[in-house]
C-alpha cells in the first residue's frame, strides 16, 4: 500500500470513529493505545482523533491486529462502496462471505484468485457498473481484497487449460 493512501485509509477511519459500532470503535482504541506513541498522551487512545489520524500510519505498517482494526473500520466508514464491490463481486461469481461478516477473525488473507480477474479488470467493472461513484482505483482494490480475503498473489489457472 502506497504510503498517501495507507494516510488516507487511516485517517478515514479514525475520524469516522464516533460513528462505529462500540466493537470496532474500541478495537481501534485499544491497538492505538497498545501501539502508537503520540507526545503529551500516556495512552494514545484517549488524543484527539486529528492526533491519532497523524500518528497511526507509522504504527499501522508493523502491527497486523491494528491493520485488521483500522481496515474494519475503514470498510464500514466507506459503507456505499463497501455494498458496491460486494455486490460487483458476488455479481462476478466470487464467492465471499456475507457483508456484514467481522473479517478480523479470519487469520490471514488467501493468495489466490479467481481465473481472468486482476485489479485492472475489477476497477473496469466498478466504473462501469458505478459511474457515478467518486471511489479511487485504490478504494476499490482496497475493498475487494478486503472483502474477499485474497490478495492477487496467484490467479488460478482456468480448468480447460489444465492437463
Amino acid at each position: 500500500m502506497r504510503e498517501d493512501f495507507r494516510r488516507e485509509v487511516v485517517r478515514a477511519a479514525v475520524l469516522h470513529m464516533p460513528s462505529l459500532d462500540e466493537g470496532k470503535r474500541s478495537a481501534i482504541d485499544r491497538q492505538i493505545k497498545r501501539s502508537v506513541s503520540i507526545p503529551g498522551f500516556r495512552h494514545g487512545d484517549k488524543a484527539p482523533l486529528s492526533l491519532k489520524a497523524r500518528h497511526v500510519p507509522a504504527a499501522f505498517e508493523k502491527n497486523p491486529e491494528l491493520v485488521k482494526a483500522i481496515l474494519a473500520g475503514w470498510a464500514e466508514a466507506k459503507a456505499d462502496l463497501r455494498q458496491q464491490v460486494f455486490d460487483l463481486l458476488t455479481g462476478r461469481g466470487w464467492e465471499l462471505l456475507p457483508i456484514e461478516a467481522d473479517r478480523t477473525v479470519i487469520p490471514g488473507f488467501l493468495t489466490r484468485w479467481p481465473a481472468r480477474e486482476d485489479f485492472d479488470i475489477i476497477n473496469e467493472a466498478f466504473k462501469q457498473a458505478y459511474a457515478e461513484s467518486e471511489a479511487t482505483t485504490d478504494e476499490v482494490s482496497l475493498m475487494a481484497v478486503w472483502l474477499s480475503g485474497r490478495l492477487p498473489v496467484d490467479v488460478q489457472e482456468d480448468e480447460a487449460n489444465e492437463d
